[in-house]
């Protein structure tokens, strides 16, 4: 009996270990399962690859300049065509690491064919697309916004994506849309609550979109970012832009948002403004980092406006500011381009020519009040003042028929007269000479007789001979009535 019971203890003994091992198997299979899981739950909320920020806007916008800042760059240089960037983007949290590729399209639409390295078909889900504008020519504003917002328009028209999965992308758009909530009313998110959508987990009743809500989905997420709004103050100063003139530009811009579905938010490198509030939310839309900084609608020049906030109620709001405008007025009827200062340059006036010039002048000194000549003297003058018969009086004037003659003939007893008088006949025969190119007697030239005060062709010199002949004459007849003994030229002829 003693064997037998002993047996049968060492039987149960045996069991007794082999109900220990299975319990142990099953602890030890529990515990890998764990570990499996919690490996595989990991590696499902690594920072995914591959995302890509397009960028657009006008050339000296600032939009290279704002993405190196966010990438920490200290000095940028500013490429042509496409450039390319990328943003570090750490999670703490998990100790993960990964970049995020930055596209940066020309201001020159000549270079829009380069999106299809940067946007194709199978990166078109992983992409966000930034719209740079500039609030120191807030006048480009909206027509920058509508080109751009075209030419991406029409790349995404050539990718040729089939139609259903470009409705799951605009659906997607949608729902992003309706499930944003104010960061004060979600449940402080943990790390390990980052979903990759970025949008709320919780299911809940999702309102309809307002009027004019998504009319233009693209299908991928849009931000505009209005740069360098430290140029608010200069626009006070010098452009005497008021209140109603930044809420008229908001109001435009925030209804552009809303048909993309777009968020909006203003920005200033000079001043470090909402640059660390640019980069979360990049980081929140692209990998579903937590949210947690409201709208910002009060302040004027750090206006910050996420994707899902906005809707015409709220946009009326800034209409009630309008004085001088209608919020329906076209953007560049009341936002309007200053004039360009230019230099004013006088008007370009061609010199006379020296010949006309000169004709003008002797036809005012032939226009003079005429000197008393001997035929005119009161008889008491000429029986006191020469002993010339009368009846010869004037007859070495009769002969010219020019009335310079009869005009400037020199009285016999006034000497200085006469003799300045053949001086300035003097001076303009020369100048005469020189241009005409006449010897200086009457009857070179001759050919030009009756083109007295006027040329024949545009660009020639106007054909003088009879006004050279008349200043000969006058020389002639000036030399010859100052004479050494003070007669009279009557008196020589006699």
């Amino acid at each position: 009996m003693a064997p037998v019971l002993e047996k049968k203890l060492l039987g149960a003994a045996g069991a007794g270990d082999t109900l220990e091992n299975c319990n142990a198997e099953e602890e030890g299979q529990n515990l890998w399962s764990s570990i499996l899981s919690e490996v595989s739950t990991r590696s499902s909320s690594k920072l995914p690859s591959g995302k890509n920020i397009l960028v657009f806007g006008e050339d000296g916008s600032g939009k290279t300049t704002i993405m190196a800042k966010l990438q920490g760059a200290e000095h940028n240089k500013k490429g042509r065509g496409l450039e390319y960037l990328y943003l570090s983007v750490h999670d703490e949290d998990r100790d993960d690491l990964t970049r995020c590729n930055v596209w940066i399209l020309d201001g020159d639409l000549y270079h829009k064919g380069l999106l299809k390295f940067a946007l194709s078909a199978e990166s078109v889900h992983d992409t966000l697309a930034v719209f740079v504008v500039d609030m120191s020519r807030p006048w480009t504003i909206m027509e920058s916004l509508q080109k751009w917002a075209s030419v991406l328009r029409d790349h995404i028209d050539k990718l040729k994506i089939p139609p259903e999965e470009m409705r799951e992308m605009e659906q997607k758009m949608v729902k992003s849309f309706q499930e944003y909530m104010e960061p004060e009313d979600c449940t402080p998110a943990s790390p390990q609550r980052r979903s990759a959508a970025g949008g709320s987990e919780d299911e809940g009743v999702l309102l309809p979109l307002g009027d004019n809500v998504l009319t233009h989905n693209l299908g991928i997420p849009v931000l505009i970012v209005c740069t360098k709004c430290d140029a608010v103050s200069v626009l006070e100063k010098d452009q005497d832009y008021k209140e109603e003139h930044f809420d008229f530009i908001q109001s435009h811009i925030r209804r552009f948002s809303l048909q993309y579905g777009a968020a909006l938010i203003y920005t200033s490198v000079k001043e470090e403004k909402n640059l660390d509030l640019l980069y979360k939310y990049i980081l929140h839309k692209m990998y579903g980092f937590p949210l947690t900084t409201p709208a910002l609608v009060v302040e004027k020049d750090a206006v910050f406006i996420p994707s899902g906030w906005d809707n015409e109620k709220k946009i009326a709001i800034l209409h009630e500011n309008l004085l001088t405008v209608k919020a329906e007025d076209a953007f560049e009827d009341f936002i309007t381009k200053p004039p360009v200062r230019k230099l004013v340059h006088d008007k370009e006036v061609n010199a006379e020519d020296e010949q006309v010039f000169l004709m003008k002048q002797q036809s005012l000194l032939a226009k003079q009040p005429a000197t008393p000549t001997r035929a005119t003297e009161s008889p008491a003058r000429t029986a006191s003042g020469s002993p010339r018969p009368t009846g010869r009086t004037g007859t070495a004037n009769v002969a010219s028929v020019s009335p310079m003659t009869a005009v400037k003939k020199p009285d016999p007893n006034m000497k200085g007269a006469a003799a300045n008088e053949g001086v300035l006949a003097n001076f303009f025969n020369s100048l005469l000479s020189k241009k005409t190119g006449s010897p200086g007697s009457p009857g070179s030239g001759g050919g030009g007789g009756g083109v007295q005060g006027s040329a024949k062709k545009a660009g020639q010199k106007p054909v003088l001979t009879d006004v050279q002949a008349e200043l000969d004459r006058m020389t002639r007849k000036s030399d010859s009535t100052v004479t050494p003994n003070n007669t009279s030229p009557t008196e020589s002829e006699a």
